[in-house]
């Protein structure tokens, strides 16, 4: 019999208020491990907060199913390999869906003003919290509209659709770090909660029209991150943001994320991050690069979301 809320309530009061795994230990540099966690990315599944119906927690998952989102861990030499490149145009719709995007650029960086003056930790901040407000936003829709495509058509999707929510889901992750250096106030999140409304809906209508321009255009919109965290890492090695790199420890909800060593600092983040837009530009080109909406993914990427080198041809 499942007890009533007022039963839940006294029992979840009467318990001592712990985090969710008390005293965390330390993960290794890209060891592989799994690392303790302490903080609400984790699962209710694997934290040790009771059930709030009393279900028992299956023991040994693991045989059956892990369904933690595969997202890529970036090695050491895989972060420092990593080069701004650009897709050239294929016809008309990509050179449409660059200029979109370069409109975009310009319009955001002059009305929040981050072209002008000096850059500060401020300004840096409030830009990539803002804008991955925004960019977790293709992904979802494109993810659910493919699925509801399968559903309708009841038939496999070839790997798209988890493809793109990990991308989804990786934005969010990337918004989830940057709010432990900064809590935006009301006035920033009314615009959060505007752009976001505008954006999701014209992306999700624009899908259902053109897929190819859409990942054309996200290919190019992450194009202009990587650009953008570039920038940001020269500022942090050359510039205005050098405590960044020497002074200013990494959230440890990123640590955990990437599995970074426990004294990486914001430099080693944002490097992280960096390589994750890269990863969807390349992802986003391949998708818009294939001949159909039904052409097979799956064998594109790797199980962690990495695109795999072109298969030589004999």
């Amino acid at each position: 019999m499942r007890p009533s809320f007022r039963q839940f309530s006294a029992a979840a009061d009467a318990q001592t208020k712990t985090p969710l795994n008390p005293a965390p230990e330390k993960p290794g540099a890209n060891s592989g491990e799994m690392p303790t966690i302490n903080h609400d990315m984790v699962h209710f599944k694997t934290s040790t907060n009771p059930h709030p119906l009393n279900i028992a927690k299956v023991s040994n998952e693991s045989q059956f199913m892990d369904r933690h989102v595969p997202h890529p861990i970036w090695t050491e030499s895989e972060l420092q390999a990593l080069k701004i490149t650009h897709h050239e145009f294929q016809g008309m719709g990509d050179r449409l869906a660059y200029m979109a995007v370069k409109f975009a650029r310009t319009c955001f960086d002059t009305f929040s003003l981050y072209r002008f003056g000096k850059i500060t930790p401020n300004k840096v901040l409030n830009r990539a919290i803002f804008l991955e407000t925004v960019a977790g936003c293709p992904g979802m829709a494109g993810g659910m509209l493919r699925h509801l495509r399968s559903l309708r058509r009841m038939d496999h999707d070839h790997g798209w659709i988890h493809t793109l929510l990990e991308e989804a889901e990786n934005e969010r992750m990337h918004l989830l770090t940057f709010i432990k250096l900064k809590q935006p106030d009301l006035y920033f999140r009314t615009w959060v909660v505007i752009a976001q409304g505008v954006f999701m809906n014209a992306f999700t209508l624009a899908y259902m029209i053109n897929p190819h321009f859409c990942h054309r255009f996200v290919g190019y919109l992450e194009e202009e991150a990587v650009h953008t965290y570039t920038s940001i890492i020269d500022h942090i090695d050359n510039g205005d943001l050098h405590e960044w790199g020497t002074k200013t420890p990494a959230p440890q909800i990123a640590i955990d994320y990437w599995r970074m060593p426990p004294d990486a600092n914001l430099r080693d983040l944002f490097l992280n991050v960096k390589a994750d837009e890269a990863n969807h530009r390349d992802v986003n080109h391949t998708f818009a690069s294939l001949p159909s909406r039904n052409a097979e993914a799956s064998y594109l990427f790797d199980a962690q979301g990495k695109p795999l080198p072109p298969k030589a041809t004999s």
